[in-house]
């Protein structure tokens, strides 16, 4: 594939990444809370809340990304934002977790079980975005996961990667079509 192609797909891509994970979150709340008929319990609105958290980071990220590819700029856009956000969501994290722990040991059901189901993958989505990439929907992915076993994820890479260098950094990137 020429460059161009290739900066193409990429771009593809990283737009498809952004759109689908905006797109998870209406859908979402309408499969569980409109179609399923989840109760909007405490347990059940936090942990969807957390799991809305991340899947909005989630699309700021692969929007910050690829405006960094169409700027050619080796500094992640927003950068300053995504570190906080990797902090913040600990104790949120935590904190709801709790939350939906309490309520599935205290009267476990449609009102408790979906609540920790939620504050779960929201961990896990953390986990995908700021340390370690969990996700694998390419085939390049699940090569490079046989190959090596799980790796730093492109977030956590952009982070560190950026970590003692301040300033405007330029990478060279081919020409738009």
């Amino acid at each position: 594939m020429d460059p161009h192609g290739q900066r193409a797909a990429i771009e593809r891509r990283l737009r498809s990444l952004a759109v689908f994970e905006a797109a998870n979150i209406p859908l979402q709340a309408v499969i569980w809370f409109g179609v399923l008929g989840l109760p909007g319990s405490a347990a059940n609105l936090a942990g969807f809340a957390l799991f809305v958290l991340l899947l909005a980071e989630g699309t700021a990220y692969w929007a910050a990304k690829l405006r960094q590819l169409r700027r050619a700029v080796r500094r992640l856009p927003g950068l300053a934002f995504f570190r906080v956000v990797r902090v913040v969501n600990v104790p949120l994290l935590a904190a709801g977790l709790a939350l939906a722990g309490y309520a599935v040991a205290t009267d476990p059901g449609r009102a408790s079980w979906p609540g920790l189901g939620f504050a779960v993958f929201a961990v896990l989505e953390h986990v995908n975005y700021f340390h370690l990439q969990l996700m694998h929907d390419t085939v390049a992915d699940w090569r490079r996961l046989r190959r090596g076993g799980l790796h730093r994820s492109h977030l956590a890479r952009d982070l560190r990667r950026t970590r003692n260098r301040p300033g405007r950094q330029y990478i060279r990137l081919p020409p738009p079509a």
